[in-house]
């Protein structure tokens, strides 16, 4: 079978699925993601070993050090992946529900209701875990999902459809609700993107090249994030020691993220408090510092360069800039920044208001690192990505945002006059 041929296949099936799920009750699809949690768990050994075959390939296809880290699926990645399961499980199914219900003069009630965007395609690189989020996802907001991984985790990806499969068919769920490609061949990412025939939007997560290609090609909607060049900032006004925490953890919890810090604004009157002992912390940790002229003068540090202030490393590089004030942060960020995280650390409530009304990003926090920009700690149980558009969702893309709104209207045999 040709990959057009079969991508059309998967197509024609995901869209029946879609339509069979309407009628499926919230209690029916808890029991396939509960199920497809246990499963996972019990088959740990088997996921683990397979897992191994694709870390064995990416080692000797040279795959950085930041790849194997979010190929890998560790003991804690997949009882992660199960509780993220769980937590979906667990939350409010949101099809269905009605708004915004009211009388209108002529007798008829008119609101909104939830429903399910229909069949969304998933196309991401490396971390396998990828695969469960949006399978929970898309099942609980009643979507078929088509989900093409990498082709450097396409042993584990196959053993974890096999897990979803299981617990689809325990609950008595069409199997072909979530779907994953098993051809490695690029070409079905082309077809993919291009059958608005079957697919109502396309999902991207993976690296700059990938996403701008998807986006660039698709001829249905995406939902997606370019870059996350994330900042934060240390006011003058900061607490030293939630300064130090928070800059600490935004960097090197995990370099291969897109919610980690890639630069930090420190303003005039902080920075010689706060960059010795935070450039003491990231020299240990191995981070390659690269810093104004300001900044230079205080710390060891490389030049900064003007490429460094609009570049997402996704490596233990850290560029640093000394700003006037919350004023000349703001400008820096909404010159430089992709729209992702953004977050200031202060102890000024009224300067931190002012960060929070003005900068424009999908994740603008106070005091807090930007490593929680992620629906797992937004409370969404998991998130099938970021969204940095400002149509249809924006930030981490939970449930909701897997759905649309349609109206309703309800009447007693009323007619227009």
């Amino acid at each position: 079978m040709s990959v057009k041929s079969y991508m059309n296949q998967l197509g024609e099936q995901a869209r029946a699925a879609s339509r069979a799920l309407l009628k499926v009750q919230t209690a029916q699809k808890n029991q396939a993601l509960l199920a497809i949690a246990d499963t996972i768990e019990a088959d740990k050994t088997a996921l683990q070993a397979e897992n191994q075959k694709d870390l064995d390939a990416g080692k000797a296809n040279g795959l950085s050090d930041a790849m194997l880290d979010r190929l890998a699926l560790t003991d804690k990645v997949i009882a992660g992946m199960a509780e993220g399961l769980r937590q979906v499980a667990a939350l409010p199914d949101p099809v269905g529900q009605v708004s915004e219900m009211a009388y209108r003069p002529s007798g008829i009630q008119v609101g909104k209701m939830r429903v399910p965007l229909g069949v969304v395609g998933i196309i991401y690189e490396s971390r396998p875990n990828v695969t469960v989020d949006a399978a929970a996802l898309c099942l609980k907001s009643g979507n078929a999902a088509i989900l093409r991984g990498g082709s450097e985790a396409i042993h584990s990806n196959k053993a974890l459809a096999a897990c979803i499969q299981a617990g689809l068919k325990a609950a008595n769920l069409p199997e072909t609700a979530v779907q994953v490609v098993e051809t490695t061949d690029r070409a079905a990412v082309g077809e993919l993107i291009a059958m608005p025939k079957f697919v109502d939007v396309i999902i991207p997560r993976g690296g700059k090249g990938l996403i701008q290609r998807i986006s660039e090609g698709a001829k249905v909607p995406v939902i997606k994030h370019l870059d996350g060049i994330c900042h934060v900032y240390i006011d003058a006004e900061a607490d030293l020691d939630k300064a130090i925490a928070v800059a600490d953890n935004s960097k090197t919890h995990r370099y291969g993220v897109c919610n980690a810090m890639e630069t930090l604004l420190v303003a005039e009157g902080m920075a010689e408090k706060v960059l010795p002992p935070l450039a003491a912390i990231f020299h240990q940790k191995g981070v390659e510092l690269r810093g104004c002229e300001a900044t230079r003068r205080m710390i060891q540090a490389e030049p900064a360069t003007e490429e460094d202030w609009a570049t997402e490393y996704l490596a233990p590089i850290l560029s640093i800039r000394v700003v006037k004030d919350v004023q000349a942060a703001m400008d820096h960020i909404a010159q430089y920044s992709s729209g992702h995280t953004e977050s200031i650390v202060t102890e000024n409530f009224t300067t931190a208001r002012q960060f929070l009304a003005e900068v424009d990003s999908s994740s603008v926090m106070v005091n807090a690192s930007t490593r929680f920009a992620d629906g797992f700690e937004y409370g969404l149980g998991a998130e099938i990505g970021i969204s940095t558009d400002k149509f249809h969702a924006r930030g981490p893309v939970g449930l909701e945002g897997l759905t649309s709104q349609k109206w309703i209207v309800l009447g007693d045999g009323t007619i227009r006059k």
